[in-house]
């Protein structure tokens, strides 16, 4: 007989299990107590229960025990929620544990948050002491539970104890009230916009466990006599000299209420823990153990073939058009901001914010949830339930617009920054994804853009048999491959449709040809069979071009047997190398600056006395950088010149800001706010550098026209092989000795 599929045991079980099977412990533990005889304690040490009287204690066990199993309830109706997502494959394999547990690692020993200095001291100081402080009481109560024989918590073992216990408990203070400072005081922006009150409940509910946990302590000992072994109580103790006079009756309900009061305080906390953001304590660790996936960072989430498959809806527009994972992340994210203060959109006025975007996806989720209206209350949101931004439904763009998402550069700067791992660019992508394939609500450019790319294989519009006329600059000229033969070259050189097309980067095609041509290097080019690889119809969402794109070239490079490619294009590269594999085409790209820096390494591109006495700033491309990790081989290349005094700009690498062109924005209008390509040549001129380099021939447009704009005829941007180049002819025509093999 088959079983039942609603029968099988589901995640959202599991966390309902945990929850009872943690309730039931702390039941057993009341249980244990209440019949086990209280310990003799000899010498250093204390009572557990010293003058809490039975009724209390049976009272704290039997609510522990039932806001426990409440924990887990609640959060099996959380994960519920995350099972209305569509599949999505994480499993812990052979190959990614490792990954997955150094991620793990990383992230709940605050690596990643600590990439902020002044957040990462202060959460060090509320995380770590409260693990410490929850050991010491399982410790305590593990000693309290044990036969008389076994009890370890007296003598050096006990005063060791206490002050472990102190020390903690006085750096949990510090960090509550350095959060209240934070938050209440001098408020960062990014803190200030997204403070709600229950951020003063749980911070109040920390404030009163700190404040009150030493004052028990203090208390206590007072009320023991202030043994001499209890010096080691290094809060505690002094405390304890403030309650000097008292009687031993005033003493003894001074202790009572104050114990009830940190208990309180404990148990709202269990309360406050599913129901408010404090429940990333339990969601982040798991986001970020499950970061690691089965493609590249830079590659987006693959789609059936378009032309075969039986679906009838595409991308993402309401809460299970999205995976388990996707959802999963609005429960983890820590409304930290990091998003927010480095997306480009954000800080040049347009109306996208990420954080936002996760916060919608969030609370669509969570008030459209089984039983939100009904019976059942709502799984609450990650910032709490606002009235009047209210939703009734799973549709997405009840919350979301599209004009956020439109003005989305995919830089994936975001996704870089965020401390708990959450894929917030997959959101907007997949959303992009249906607007396009179902709605056909895109911005008018991007028409133009499709139908270029349809009708001719290139966003310009440009005749195809133009494709290689860039050749005819270069003396040695460059073979151009017939699609119908095999290939013999060691490299195919992909030139993409900037670098055939477009009047300034088609020097840059020049450049790194001649460049290779210097090192004996033996490649060929497409020619008229090159198509545009498809990127800008991708990121805007028009899977069906992209894989009618995609699927030609594909076919061209397997049917002539390609196996390396070389490119000065980083989305190509991205595409070629993360995407393509998705279609069955699977090649060793590198982008030319990794080609350029091998070349120089290797000794077979000899600069000679080439040079540039002149200050360089280099501007990171997103899809070369944090899409595909290469940061140094730019850097290497530019630097390798005699002369250069290369400085950086105040966000580089992995800080680095978009140029503006990414996620198709190179075909779309900006018309909110200030250009990004503006700010970042703005941000490029600060330097005082006299040359702009750049690895992306989109990066080189929106910099160069920035730099116009802001009148500096002065400046020079342009690629890295073109920067390389120009010092090679620099040297020779001043007559220095040029390297081996010139002319």
């Amino acid at each position: 007989m088959a079983r039942d599929p609603a029968r099988r045991l589901s995640p959202s079980h599991l966390a309902v299990a945990l929850g009872v099977v943690m309730g039931a412990v702390v039941a057993l533990s009341g249980l244990t107590a209440a019949f086990a005889d209280e310990h003799d304690v000899p010498g250093a040490g204390r009572s557990v229960f010293g003058n809490v009287p039975g009724p209390l204690r049976a009272v704290f066990y039997a609510v522990t025990a039932a806001l426990v199993v409440s924990v887990g309830v609640q959060f099996g109706r959380r994960v519920r929620n995350w099972q209305r997502g569509g599949p999505e494959s994480r499993p812990t394999t052979r190959a990614n544990t490792g990954r997955r547990l150094r991620r793990f690692r990383q992230g709940v020993l605050m690596g990643t948050v600590a990439q902020d200095r002044a957040a990462g001291i202060m959460h060090s100081l509320l995380y770590f002491p409260f693990l410490v402080l929850f050991a010491v009481t399982v410790v305590l109560e593990v000693d309290h539970l044990v036969p008389e024989r076994f009890t370890f918590l007296h003598g050096d073992t006990y005063r060791a104890y206490s002050l472990v216990g102190d020390v903690a408990g006085a750096a949990f203070l510090a960090g509550v009230v350095w959060a209240l400072v934070r938050r209440y005081g001098r408020r960062h922006f990014r803190l200030r916009t997204k403070t709600r009150p229950e951020d003063a409940v749980v911070l109040g509910t920390f404030l009163l466990i700190a404040v009150t946990g030493p004052l028990v302590e203090g208390i206590r000992i007072a009320l023991d006599g202030r043994p001499e072994f209890e010096r080691w109580s290094v809060v505690g103790w002094p405390l304890s000299a403030l309650f000097d006079g008292m009687s031993a009756g005033a003493l003894s309900t001074a202790h009572q209420v104050a114990w009830v009061v940190h208990v309180l305080g404990f148990l709202a906390f269990l309360v406050l823990l599913p129901e408010t953001k404090l429940r990333h304590m339990v969601t982040s660790p798991l986001n970020l153990y499950l970061s690691d996936r089965d493609r590249p960072k830079g590659a987006m989430r693959p789609m059936p073939d378009l032309a075969t498959t039986d679906l009838e809806r595409f991308g993402a527009a309401t809460v299970e058009d999205f995976t388990w994972k996707q959802l999963l992340d609005t429960d983890a994210c820590t409304v930290c901001g990091r998003c927010t203060e480095v997306c480009p959109a954000q800080l040049t006025g347009k109306p996208l914010d990420p954080r936002e975007i996760v916060l919608k996806v969030g609370q669509v989720m969570a008030e459209s949830a089984p039983g939100a209206g009904g019976p059942v209350a709502p799984v609450a949101p990650v910032v709490g339930h606002e009235p009047s931004l209210t939703v009734s439904a799973s549709d997405m763009f009840a919350r979301v617009t599209a004009e956020e998402l439109w003005a989305c550069t995919s830089c994936r700067a975001c996704d870089e920054v965020c401390p708990v791992d959450i894929e917030i660019l997959d959101k907007i992508l997949d959303m992009r994804r249906y607007l396009t394939l179902m709605e056909s609500e895109f911005p008018s450019e991007l028409g133009r853009t499709f139908r270029a790319m349809e009708n001719s294989a290139n966003p310009w519009a440009m005749d195809q048999s133009s494709r290689g006329s860039w050749t005819d600059a270069l003396p040695e000229g460059v073979p151009v491959v017939d699609a119908s033969g095999l290939f013999d070259h060691e490299y195919l050189y992909w030139v993409g449709c900037a670098g055939s097309f477009d009047d300034r980067n088609r020097k840059v095609t020049v450049a790194t040809a001649t460049l290779l041509h210097r090192a004996g290097v033996d490649f060929a080019i497409l020619g008229p069979m090159e198509r545009c690889t498809g990127d800008p119809a991708r990121r805007t969402g028009n899977e069906y071009l992209f894989q009618m794109l995609a699927g030609s070239n594909v076919e061209t490079l397997n049917g002539m047997g390609v196996r390396k490619i070389v490119t000065q294009c980083p989305h190509c590269f991205n595409t070629l190398a993360n995407e393509y594999p998705q279609l069955g085409g699977t090649y060793e790209v590198v982008h030319h600056s990794q080609l350029l820096e091998s070349l120089l390494a290797d000794g077979r591109l000899d600069l000679g006395d080439a040079r540039l006495d002149e200050k360089v700033t280099y501007h990171d491309s997103c899809y070369l950088g944090r899409h595909n990790d290469v940061y140094d081989a730019p850097r290497r290349v530019i630097g390798s010149l005699k002369g250069i005094e290369i400085v950086e700009m105040g966000r580089n690498r992995a800080d680095g800001m978009c140029c503006g062109a990414g996620g198709g924005r190179m075909w779309m209008e900006e018309h909110t706010g200030t250009k990004v390509g503006t700010e970042r040549a703005e941000q490029a001129l600060a330097t005082g550098a006299t040359r702009v380099a750049t690895a992306c021939p989109f990066c080189a447009v929106m910099i160069d026209d920035g730099v116009k704009e802001a009148g500096r005829d002065d400046v020079v941007v342009q690629d890295i092989a073109v920067h390389l180049l120009e010092a090679l002819r620099r040297g020779e025509a001043a007559g220095m000795p040029g390297p081996a093999g010139f002319e």
